[in-house]
């Protein structure tokens, strides 16, 4: 694991490489910074939470203690209305007790566990007829305000307290509490909201506190807009960003213009350098460090001795062809030389046997001086010797140099524009050679057929020699027998592929490689 990420990062530019040094460093004082920010930021908090915990239980208080003198004071009322006291008066001493209120007088209803109403407000009895008398004290909610029912003891008689949203809020409202906030009163799933200065958004930080009204099912909610960042809390958590970039900025701008700036031109120098060229020296205005400055002067250096090599190298390959052509017309001429002196003692041969060895001589030579040629004219290409062209020039100067009785020998030629080189080429052109002059002495009149077949493989080709002449006979027997044979034998041997008879079409058959195209080269 380790070792990946050492080469991810070995992988990156020196920028980025630069980046996260520098992140790596400023790290510590940053985080510090914002452990200091968050520490501000959490005794600000601290303190108002306890304000908002201070006003959430004064608001709880007053709605409590509110509550539990008019629930005392209507089930005071009930339980006497139970035991028969008298109703007007019950009525009368409850209706002064919640009648006085500091804020605002509490509606209420009395009424029988039948729905009789007995006093108070009519609206509140017919909007509770059927009261639920199964708990000791009982609270609704509704989008009007807030239901109390408060049964007596044998559940006889309920009295129904009503307190609107009006009433609430002037309860709930703490004093002395100038921020905004908001006030929720919800018994379970219920939930009924008072007051609402401000409306949380999806990033604004608040603060809520849950206080219990004492002596009922019912809880309040106070939430208020939480203490945001004052401006020395936003530049302190600020700080070690603005040196990070400011680090970045400095530290990039020095490095550009030191090392990526100059590297850059060296790159772009060394990628625009052609052989035989002087690489330029950088820029001043780049203001390069030592090193790469020393480096550029390094490759300026290079550069010129490799120059003067291509220069002494281009001298030299011009003297070498030079070289190579006087050589080439030194042998092509003592080809011709040879092949003199032998049409030369051929006129002197006394027997026609003679006259014959001395022909069969200068058609090997003839054959020789013809691959050579070939393969001079092709090799400032490097291509190969052109086996049409070869065997084409070869059997014209078999058919020049033929016996008088085979003076209009047919050579018929099959030959695609193919390249061998000069090992191939040659011992074709002696076995070219060998078998038309066996078919001569055995037919001269017989004509010839020379083609060249290419293979499957792109590489490979086939020469086929056919002739009449070369079907199986007891004179081609005896031929093959002597010193043609061990010749042919020996070219195959050569040409490291065994020669195939076919014996009814009276055709050689043997196969060699091929130079590749210059299109295949390229595209391998």
């Amino acid at each position: 694991m380790a070792g990946s990420v050492v080469d991810r990062f070995s992988r990156l530019s020196a920028g980025y490489r630069l980046i996260i040094l520098l992140s790596l460093a400023l790290l510590p004082l940053g985080l510090l910074a914002i452990i200091a920010s968050l520490q501000i930021s959490r005794s600000a908090d601290l303190e108002r939470q306890a304000t908002v915990r201070v006003a959430s239980a004064e608001s709880a208080r007053r709605l409590g203690s509110q509550l539990a003198i008019d629930s005392t004071a209507l089930r005071s009322a009930v339980n006497l209305l139970e035991r028969g006291g008298d109703e007007a008066n019950i009525c009368a001493r409850t209706l002064s007790v919640l009648g006085t209120a500091p804020d605002q007088p509490t509606d209420f209803a009395i009424v029988s566990r039948t729905g009789r109403f007995v006093c108070g407000s009519q609206r509140i009895a017919a909007a509770n007829a059927s009261p639920d008398l199964r708990a000791d004290m009982g609270a609704a909610l509704s989008a009007q305000g807030m239901t109390v029912t408060l049964p007596s003891d044998t559940r006889a008689f309920a009295g129904i307290a009503f307190y609107p949203l009006a009433q609430l809020v002037a309860t709930l409202r703490p004093t002395n509490f100038t921020a905004p906030y908001s006030l929720t009163l919800s018994q379970g799933d219920h939930s009924l909201p008072l007051i609402a200065d401000f409306k949380p958004g999806a990033l604004d930080r608040q603060e809520t506190v849950m206080s219990d009204i004492p002596g009922t099912p019912l809880s309040l909610s106070f939430a208020v807009r939480s203490v945001p960042f004052k401006p020395a809390e936003m530049l302190t958590m600020l700080i070690p960003i603005l040196m990070w970039l400011v680090a970045i900025a400095i530290a990039w701008l020095v490095f550009n213009r030191l090392v990526i700036g100059p590297l850059g031109q060296l790159r772009a120098n060394i990628s625009n350098y052609q052989p035989g060229e002087i690489v330029q020296p950088l820029r001043r205005m780049t203001i390069p460090a030592r090193e790469i400055e020393d480096l550029g002067n390094t490759f300026q250096t290079i550069s010129r001795t490799v120059a003067e090599h291509e220069a002494e190298l281009a001298e030299g390959l011009v003297r070498q062809r030079k070289l190579t052509r006087e050589v080439h017309h030194r042998v092509k001429n003592n080809l011709q030389v040879v092949s003199s002196l032998i049409n030369l003692h051929a006129r002197g041969a006394r027997t026609p046997d003679a006259d014959a060895a001395f022909a069969t001589i200068g058609r090997r030579v003839d054959a020789l001086a013809v691959v050579h040629r070939n393969h001079y004219a092709e090799l400032e290409e490097n291509r190969g010797v052109n086996l049409r062209a070869l065997l084409g020039e070869l059997s014209a100067n078999l058919r020049a140099t033929a016996p008088g009785e085979a003076t209009r020998l047919a050579i018929l030629i099959d030959v695609p524009s193919v390249q061998v080189n000069q090992d191939i080429a040659i011992p074709i052109a002696f076995l070219t050679t060998e078998l038309i002059e066996l078919a001569m002495l055995i037919d001269p009149a017989a004509a010839i057929r020379l083609s060249v077949q290419r293979q499957q493989e792109a590489d490979r080709a086939c020469l086929v020699i056919g002739s009449s002449a070369l079907q199986e006979t007891s004179q081609l027997g005896e031929l093959l027998s002597d010193r043609y044979g061990r010749v042919i034998e020996g070219l195959s041997r050569q040409l490291r592929s065994p020669i195939e008879r076919e014996v009814s079409e009276g055709a050689f058959k043997i196969c060699f490689p091929l130079v590749p195209d210059a299109d295949d080269q390229v595209s391998k």
